[in-house]
């Protein structure tokens, strides 16, 4: 801990210094002099073993555990890939950790239609005896989580696994760590900040067997942990969408290079094949009452006179492919009444266009 914690050991100094001087406690003895030999201008202090055991005493208090890469709880598809993190930290259910996962993940902006179809979509791959990992952040990712959470779910998380980010997803944080697990390689109280998110996203991708990208822009972070999985030698799979939608381009521009087109489970479980072979099927965890939307956020009905936030609301789910105008007051969790209402005004300004059947979409 105290290697992996000091500032400038990155994964690959940690790996690199573990086979130069054969064990962490020579790597430290030797660090003074070897940044001394580097001529940096600041001094390379390591973590002292006073601070190292006050870390080890909060992930006690929290009811959480570290797991070394090399001990039998580390994921193994994990331990494979270069620069894999020396250290986890674990909340929750760590056995999930060595079932077979599947990464779903896509955009924080996500469309209703790409809410509801992440979160079936997880719900089968679960039930298969794949376990569903995501990065527990809002839209796709927490639409996942929740699809899975009976049959279990790994969270990855960029800052401390006591962090919750976003605080929309607390109620699902605390879901998943009593019936899932959440996981993190950096410390506990640490928040999460832009540099940190495409280090987890290579955590999320190392430790599936293949990625599955549902809605994602063309910069999207999501395409970050496509790309990490194609260099990991995972499989990549991509979830086609309307070209009028800038969250589908990403997906799209994955499809056209290859990736593996899917509108079901079952294109999931034949692309992995014989990686799934004596897979167990999964322990599904006792039902407990869950809130039904992917937001977690205990929100009391909005009414019109919210206009600003019930139009963010409803816009940020719509799309050019029609959504149920049920779906919208399920996923915003607005009353009918403030749904209609808001939908009617988007009508008026030229936002929205009706289809039969009480289908919306943009216009």
């Amino acid at each position: 801990m105290r290697l992996s914690r000091t500032e400038t050991i990155g994964p690959i100094s940690f790996y690199a210094m573990l086979s130069c001087f054969g064990s962490a406690r020579a790597a430290l003895e030797v660090l003074p002099r070897l940044a001394r030999r580097g001529e940096r201008a600041k001094t390379v202090t390591a973590v002292t073993r006073a601070e190292a055991e006050i870390e080890l005493a909060a992930v006690d208090r929290a009811g959480a555990r570290l797991v070394c890469w090399g001990e039998p709880l580390y994921p193994s598809a994990l331990a494979a890939i270069e620069a894999a993190p020396p250290i986890l930290t674990v909340l929750g259910e760590a056995e999930l950790l060595q079932r077979p996962m599947i990464a779903v993940v896509g955009a924080r902006n996500a469309s209703a239609n790409g809410r509801r179809f992440a979160r079936d979509l997880a719900a089968a791959l679960g039930r298969s005896g794949l376990t569903v990992i995501s990065g527990l952040a809002r839209g796709i990712d927490a639409a996942a989580h929740l699809g899975a959470l009976e049959t279990g779910s790994v969270a990855v998380v960029a800052g401390g696994v006591d962090v919750v980010y976003p605080e929309e997803n607390r109620g699902l944080h605390d879901a998943l760590a009593r019936r899932g697990v959440i996981v993190a390689e950096l410390p506990l109280g640490t928040e999460p900040q832009a540099r940190h998110f495409p280090r987890r996203n290579r955590i999320i991708s190392g430790m599936a067997l293949g990625v599955v990208v549902v809605e994602a822009a063309a910069r999207s972070g999501s395409l970050i942990t496509a790309r990490f999985a194609l260099e990991q030698g995972r499989e990549v799979f991509a979830v086609p969408g309307s070209p009028l939608d800038p969250r589908a381009r990403g997906c799209n521009d994955l499809l056209r290079h290859g990736a593996t087109l899917t509108e079901t489970a079952e294109d999931v479980l034949s692309q992995l094949g014989a990686q799934l072979r004596g897979v167990a099927p999964p322990r599904t965890v006792p039902a407990v009452p869950i809130p039904a939307a992917p937001s977690w956020s205990p929100r009391a009905a909005i009414e019109p006179a919210d206009n600003d936030v019930g139009f963010e609301l409803i816009l940020e789910r719509l799309g050019p492919t029609p959504v149920a105008v049920d779906e919208l007051v399920r996923q915003c969790q607005m009353s009918a009444a403030a749904v209609a209402t808001l939908l009617l005004e988007l009508e008026l300004v030229g936002r929205v266009e009706r289809h039969p059947g009480n289908f919306v979409s943009l216009r």
